[in-house]
C-alpha cells in the first residue's frame, strides 16, 4: 500500500517520527477507551504528548468511497480542526494525518494532535449534577455552542464526550474533539435547537441550556425549552431503538482490543 503523510506547517514532527510510532502503533503508548470502533492513544514523541486516533478499517463500500470520492476522516480531522481555529474555535492543535491506500481501495488513517491537559468534559456535569459551579459551566457551554452555530458549524458529534474542558481563572474554555463530522452552513432554528440532543436527556440541564440559548437568539424560554425537549426525546428513543437492534442482530462482534 502507498502512504499519505501530511504534516502541518507548524508542526515539529518529522515523517521519520511519524511512520515509526505508526509502524509500533500496537505495542506502545497509553490507551485512551476500550477501543471497539477507533483506537486513540497517547505517545511521547521527543519529550511531548500526542493523541493518536487510529480510525477503524472502513467497509468494502467505503474502502472505494474513501479512495476516490470523499475525503478520509482523518483528513476531514485536520482540515476542521485548521477550520476551527480560523474561526477561534478551540481544538488541540492539529499536527497531522496518515493515511495507507491501494491501487483501487483504502485501508487504515490516523490523525495526530497535541495531547491536551484539560480539567473535565461535560459528561462530569451528568455525573455530577452537584457539583461546582455546575450552572455557570453549563450556561458558558451553551455560550460556546452559540458561537459554533453564529460561525455556520454544525458539529454532528455534539456529545457529552466530544468537548474538553479547562477552567483558567474562574471561566472555562471548551474544545472540541473526534472532528470528523460536521457541516458548515447556515444553521436554521430547529437544526441549532436539535444540535443539543445529544448531550443529554436530562430535564434539569436542558432547563439551564435552553434558558441560556432563548437569551442569547432573543427567543421565549418556554419555547425554547419545548423544542429542546423535544428533539431530546426524538433522540433518546432512536438512539434505544439502535441499541436494542445491535443487541439483536450484531451480538456476535467483539471489541477490537
Amino acid at each position: 500500500m502507498s502512504v499519505t503523510v501530511k504534516i502541518h506547517d507548524n508542526s515539529a514532527l518529522t515523517k521519520t517520527q511519524l511512520m515509526h510510532a505508526i509502524e509500533n502503533f500496537d505495542q506502545q503508548g497509553e490507551m485512551i477507551g476500550n477501543g471497539y470502533r477507533n483506537v486513540i492513544k497517547i505517545l511521547t514523541i521527543n519529550n511531548e504528548r500526542y493523541n493518536i486516533k487510529e480510525f477503524k478499517v472502513p467497509n468494502l463500500v467505503n474502502k472505494i468511497a474513501y479512495r476516490f470520492i470523499r475525503k478520509s476522516k482523518a483528513e476531514r480531522s485536520f482540515l476542521y480542526a485548521e477550520r476551527l481555529l480560523k474561526s477561534g474555535i478551540l481544538t488541540p492543535t492539529p499536527e497531522a494525518y496518515i493515511e495507507y491506500k491501494s491501487a483501487f481501495t483504502f485501508g487504515s488513517s490516523y490523525y495526530i494532535s497535541k495531547q491536551l491537559k484539560y480539567d473535565f468534559t461535560i459528561r462530569k456535569l451528568i455525573d455530577e449534577p452537584e457539583c461546582d459551579d455546575y450552572d455557570n459551566i453549563l450556561r458558558q457551554f451553551t455560550q460556546f455552542t452559540y458561537q459554533l452555530h453564529e460561525n455556520d458549524i454544525h458539529f454532528l458529534d455534539h456529545s457529552p464526550g466530544n468537548t474538553l474542558i479547562k477552567k483558567e481563572d474562574g471561566n472555562y474554555k471548551f474544545y472540541l474533539v473526534d472532528l470528523n463530522r460536521m457541516d458548515f452552513k447556515t444553521l436554521t432554528y430547529d437544526e441549532r435547537l436539535a444540535n443539543f440532543a445529544r448531550l443529554s436527556p436530562k430535564d434539569y440541564m436542558l432547563d439551564i441550556i435552553s434558558d441560556e440559548y432563548a437569551k442569547l437568539i432573543g427567543k421565549s424560554h418556554e419555547e425554547v425549552r419545548e423544542r429542546m425537549y423535544f428533539f431530546s426525546q426524538k433522540f433518546s428513543s432512536s438512539f434505544k431503538k439502535k441499541e436494542a437492534f445491535k443487541r439483536k442482530y450484531f451480538f456476535w462482534r467483539k471489541k477490537k482490543r
